[in-house]
């Protein structure tokens, strides 16, 4: 085991919240989903 250094100790921890959103799979699909329309909407305007 190492020891952690200063900057490993004063790193922000994520609350449980965050942790929740980033496992949770059907908001992921959401998110996955509108950044791909995002994409195909520039695609789409830059042709």
């Amino acid at each position: 085991m190492t020891i952690p250094t200063n900057a490993m100790r004063n790193a922000m921890k994520p609350t449980g919240w965050a942790l929740f959103w980033r496992t949770f799979v059907p908001y992921q699909l959401y998110r996955f989903a509108i950044i791909n329309l995002r994409m195909l909407r520039m695609i789409f305007k830059s042709h």
